[in-house]
């Protein structure tokens, strides 16, 4: 292998936007640039110009550059360059990308996930307009989605991708890798506001802690005041087993995933579409994390052209308690968010039964009943949850409570 060249990036018929950098060291004669682009007339001096740039910075004096461009974005094209100039060089520096203000929001711990929609982190053209698709977090995927080989420039892409993106105030979530190359992900991409971190093949608080650690010595280290919630995801037998360990293994946790295809393989049974398979497994990683006080968040459906089997599946994720489930396709974010919104129906009985219970109180009643049904805590409790998310979603008005009531029957 020639040491002295290198490339990255993608290039093809079907490629879109993106480029194919090859990147030559030579150990003399200044840089020279050959570009290949279809936009070459309109934007050929500005690549140029910013590949030269670049190489400058980066201590690239000698070198001959091959650029094979599908319309790549400059954010694009400055990691593919980075990546080729790694390679070859090993550098530690780096050339990021401006990092817009509106970039740098901060989410709630406690605000719906309901759904959350994987993008390759080395496939720029599903990243681009990955906002305007409505998801509650956009995971920008290191790990399954990624081959080995590709995974250290699908890092710098990840990194520039959180710099520059309209996310359209959904989530920014990562998912890293394992292991050492999952620390060197979070050192790239934890310094660009990212918000939330998918821990990939959870099996212990160990995993939990080690990425909790290794995220706190890079914000202290770097002054980084905004909040970077976890998300461990269970692929195994020994993580169901130990799943309410894990989701109080940091106070940084804020949900737990359960990934379905990776779990049937490691029990050794086939994936159904009706889920029997994995019920016990589900039911225990949503009891773990209730008890936790975090957020269960079911798998994927893997079948992208199903919408009726997605629409049985979110109705049954939702009666077994997940309050939220990934997505591989934006066809299924608007259908999965529907799902797990509260319904008309249930919305209307639960202001009935908080109006019902506030009427109690205020009249210093002990005991509130709802047609023959008795109210305690506990009901009022749900019914408030949902009549908050029914709001938070603005399917209600935040002043419902001023709306006409309907009869309630109260007993002392």
């Amino acid at each position: 292998m020639d040491k002295s060249c290198a490339t990255t990036g993608n290039s093809g018929p079907k490629v879109r936007s993106d480029c194919q950098i090859t990147l030559s060291l030579k150990n003399e004669g200044g840089i020279s640039i050959e570009l290949k682009s279809k936009v070459e007339t309109l934007y050929g001096d500005s690549v140029r110009s910013l590949c030269l740039k670049m190489l400058r910075c980066l201590g690239i004096e000698n070198a001959h550059l091959e650029v094979v461009d599908s319309g790549a974005l400059p954010f694009v094209i400055m990691a593919r360059l980075e990546a080729a100039v790694k390679k070859l060089t090993g550098t530690g520096m780096k050339f990021l990308p401006d990092f817009p203000e509106d970039n740098m929001y901060s989410t709630a711990r406690d605000r719906f996930r309901f759904s959350r929609l994987y993008l390759p982190g080395n496939t720029p053209s599903l990243m681009i307009n990955a906002g305007l698709h409505s998801a509650d977090g956009i995971i920008l995927d290191l790990e399954d989605s990624v081959a080995p080989e590709k995974k250290d420039e699908a890092r710098i892409l990840v990194r520039n991708a959180l710099r520059q993106l309209d996310f359209r105030s959904a989530e920014k979530m990562v998912r890293i890798n394992q292991g050492e190359r999952g620390m060197n992900d979070l050192d790239s991409v934890i310094p660009q506001n990212v918000n939330l971190v998918l821990i990939p093949k959870c099996e212990s608080p160990e995993n939990v802690r080690e990425v909790a650690n290794h995220i706190r010595e890079i914000t202290a280290g770097s002054g980084l005041a905004y909040p970077v919630y976890l998300m461990p995801i269970i692929e195994s037998a020994l993580g169901v087993e130990l799943a309410f360990d894990i989701a109080r293994a940091d106070e940084s946790v804020v949900a737990m995933a359960v990934g379905l295809e990776d779990l049937t393989a490691d029990m050794g049974v086939r994936r159904t579409r009706e889920g029997n398979e994995t019920l016990y497994a589900r039911t225990r990683i949503v009891n773990a994390a209730k008890a936790a006080g975090i957020q269960p968040i079911d798998s994927v459906f893997p079948d992208v052209a199903d919408m009726e089997g997605l629409r049985n599946n979110v109705a049954v994720s939702k009666a077994l308690g997940f309050e939220g489930m990934g997505c591989i396709h934006p066809r299924q974010v608007a259908l999965i968010r529907q799902g797990f919104a509260p319904e008309p129906e249930e919305i209307e009985k639960s202001k009935k039964i908080v109006r019902a219970y506030e009427a109690a109180l205020s009249k210093g009643l002990g005991v509130v009943a709802l047609g023959s049904k008795m109210i305690d805590p506990p009901v009022v409790n749900r019914a408030m949850r949902s009549i908050d998310l029914a709001v938070r979603l603005g399917l209600i008005d935040s002043e419902w409570r001023n709306e006409s009531s309907d009869e309630i029957q109260q007993t002392s």
